[in-house]
């Protein structure tokens, strides 16, 4: 078990998330047409969003972010998600999984070159997945090598679908510091590197399904030079290790955002339930729609009740692994199924652009995936009851 955190003042923090509620409603949901249009967070809101510490939330105080525990960043998440994902997305990195790795791995001296610099709005990018591994790690095709001038090393490789790496400032880089595959994923390092480093590239954004504004794209290391110091911990072999205990963050924050969305595309529902019109009275009088937003309302509160269950063991220091990626299937699955009933219950204007529920629909999606696949998580929570059972008899 890790160390308990108590994180930010109860009163404090209530304080923050009654004003973050305003903000979300009074300034980033009115903005959703522009972030859609221009298919990116407008810059005076990415600077008001640096202002109010969201991209240092998990940072501790003394390096300058909020300190907040993962509860209380799991309810930010949440806030932030009842307004278009882009918000969430182009700070989730930096709070969730590259905080993560820099607390659970990183030497004292990367600690305090970096959670200032998160802190105070440096955009982070977590590159994990490649064109030909995702969950396979053993697949890894990035090579870390030493480098034979100096006590550095030397990246060659592509990581594909790397959320914020068009506009990053640093990524996380996970290579193989070992051509063979080792017990346990040893083979696997990782390391901090600037965007700026030469060798450095990405691709064009890739066009999506929806989450405008939110970009993802390619990640291109070709003989990218980094000094010893960039290996994080400093030690090889650690790498899938750390990446791991930050997708558990990772996996939170896609739970929360679930949540959070899901509880907007609700909320438009029952709106729109109320005004439309048939047979005389508002669709809302009628026993089916009203089940279908019942059922939602009691889906979005069991994933609420997860979440708070398994951000509350995380605080304790507990081992969560299977009860992040069991929040995660279910809060993704969810919210799926949420945003497939407004649809439903908006009817023929569901399918149209100009109505909401067809965005919420297409932004949903992703959810299901990234982060983990719900079959891949579903998987690795078997194999966690199976062990358990081992061990118990």
């Amino acid at each position: 078990m890790s160390t308990p955190n108590p994180g930010m003042d109860a009163e404090t923090f209530d304080q923050f998330l009654d004003q973050l509620e305003r903000y979300v409603r009074e300034r980033l949901i009115p903005a959703e047409k522009d972030v859609i249009e221009q298919d990116k967070v407008p810059d005076d809101i990415l600077a008001e969003m640096k202002d109010m510490g969201l991209f240092g939330l998990t940072v501790p105080e003394e390096f300058g972010g909020a300190g907040l525990n993962i509860t209380q960043y799991a309810k930010v998440v949440q806030t932030m998600a009842y307004a278009a994902p882009a918000y969430r997305s182009i700070f989730s990195i930096n709070v969730g999984m590259f905080n993560s790795a820099i607390k659970n791995g990183g030497t004292p001296e990367q600690q305090a070159e970096w959670w200032p610099r998160i802190a105070a709005g440096e955009i982070a990018c977590f590159g994990l997945t490649e064109p030909g591994s995702g969950s396979d790690s053993a697949a890894m095709q990035t090579m870390a090598k030493p480098d034979p001038d100096g006590n550095g090393w030397i990246l060659n490789g592509t990581k594909r679908y790397i959320t914020n790496a068009p506009h990053a400032d640093v990524a996380l880089i996970m290579a193989r510091t070992e051509k063979d595959a080792l017990p346990k994923n040893a083979h696997v390092s990782a390391f901090i590197v600037p965007m700026d480093t030469p060798g450095m590239s990405t691709s064009s954004p890739d066009k999506k399904m929806g989450q405008a504004g939110s970009h993802i794209s390619d990640v291109m290391l070709d003989d990218v030079h980094v000094p010893g110091d960039a290996l994080l911990g400093g030690e090889t072999g650690q790498g899938f290790r750390f990446a791991m205990m930050s997708l558990d963050n990772g996996r939170i924050s896609v739970g929360a955002a679930s949540a959070g969305y899901a509880r907007r595309a609700l909320d438009s529902a029952i709106k729109y339930a109320n005004e439309r019109q048939a047979f005389g009275e508002p669709i809302a009088n009628f026993q089916l729609i009203q089940q279908m937003l019942a059922e939602s309302w009691t889906e979005i509160y069991a994933a609420e009740a997860m979440m708070a269950d398994v951000t509350a063991r995380v605080d304790r220091g507990e081992d969560t692994v299977k009860h992040a990626a069991a929040f995660k299937v279910f809060a993704s699955e969810m919210c799926g199924r949420v945003v497939d009933r407004v649809v439903q219950i908006y009817g023929g204007a569901g399918y149209l652009a100009e109505y909401d529920a067809e965005r919420f629909f297409r932004d949903a999606r992703i959810y299901r995936i990234y982060e983990g696949t719900t079959q891949i998580l579903q998987l690795q929570i078997a194999k966690r009851m199976l062990r358990e059972y081992a061990q118990s008899v």
